[in-house]
């Protein structure tokens, strides 16, 4: 833990310096109430223009820098907790500046967009985050992951926007431009790719054309993975990566970035030879992770409750 707060600490001076330089055992929850819309709806902008400059700044600029800043070392290969605290260290991070941003100006849209996510990413309060989620809606935003389609390509990214009409799907390249890769993986760009860094906060650009635009009465189900979430659709339709993989899919099966999952150790001692012990580890994904995402859209886009959710169940699988 003393790692993790150290790294949370060094993180958040990163980015005060960057604005210098610019100025628990799961157990399934009750189905989310849709948020009270009577009290007066908080007005924000996409508008670089309109918004405090440093309160901008901290919602792209300094985001890059949390998102793209190198936490691991080489060592750090032969430690897979190592991987945990460094996402740790990016979540809680990126939620420091953005609640910074957010305080410095309300009326920055940009702010708000990473706080709805990062809210259900970190498990805070749902009040909270359907707050935020309530506030990106009613000013036209969206609330976006980048994602993982193993469907279409698992070696591609795609940004994936959830706004009040429609789930979309973009391609990584569409919004960050060109994309440099290692093994075939692509690297996050940093922030001078300010397009992909407004749409990190639901400023999508409206020039950028999306691989699928799925309005929610298209789908008809989603399903809790451990890794993934799998949204059924009524119909099939075409997603292609950058790498040119195309597929046609009546199901998306998507990782959406940000969750940790945990490493279980379990021993088994052999009942003839008690100093013989097999020793076997299990990767166990954020389920309770996968909840807290689908739940909290069904509350915001599917007052009707016809959006199916099946029970989900812990297990090492998908």
């Amino acid at each position: 833990m003393a790692h993790v707060r150290r790294n949370v600490v060094w993180t958040g001076l990163m980015v005060l310096s960057a604005l210098v330089h610019v100025t628990a055992q799961f157990s399934e929850p009750p189905l989310a109430m849709p948020p009270d819309r009577s009290t007066t709806p908080t007005v924000a902008t996409c508008d670089s223009r309109l918004i405090d400059q440093d309160s901008y700044a901290l919602s792209t600029d300094a985001q890059a820098r949390i998102v793209t800043a190198d936490r691991l070392d080489w060592w750090d290969g032969f430690n897979v907790g190592s991987a945990f605290e460094a996402l740790h260290d990016l979540n809680s991070a990126s939620v420091w500046a953005a609640e910074r941003a957010r305080a410095l100006d309300t009326t920055n849209l940009l702010a708000h967009g990473v706080l709805a996510r990062q809210y259900v990413i970190i498990g805070e309060d749902a009040d909270l985050a359907q707050r935020e989620w309530q506030t990106v809606f009613d000013n036209g935003g969206a609330v976006v992951w980048t994602a993982t389609l193993y469907d279409v390509d698992a070696r591609s990214y795609f940004v994936v926007a959830f706004d009040r009409e429609a789930l979309r799907v973009y391609r990584f390249g569409e919004l960050a431009g060109p994309l440099e890769t290692l093994l075939g993986v692509p690297q996050i760009p940093g922030a001078d790719r300010e397009r992909l860094w407004r749409a990190w906060g639901g400023c999508i650009d409206p020039l950028a054309r999306p691989e699928a635009v799925i309005p929610w009465s298209d789908v008809r189900e989603i399903k809790a993975g451990n890794w993934v979430l799998y949204f059924k659709l009524t119909h099939k339709l075409h997603i292609t990566s950058d790498r040119g993989k195309r597929a046609d899919v009546n199901e998306i099966k998507v990782n959406l970035h940000g969750g940790t999952g945990s490493i279980e150790v379990h021993t088994t001692r052999d009942p003839i030879d008690p100093y013989k012990i097999d020793v076997r580890t299990m990767g166990i994904g954020p389920l309770a992770y996968q909840e807290r995402v689908r739940r909290t859209l069904v509350a915001m886009v599917d007052p009707q409750q016809r959006i199916v959710l099946p029970k989900a169940s812990r297990s090492a699988g998908w």
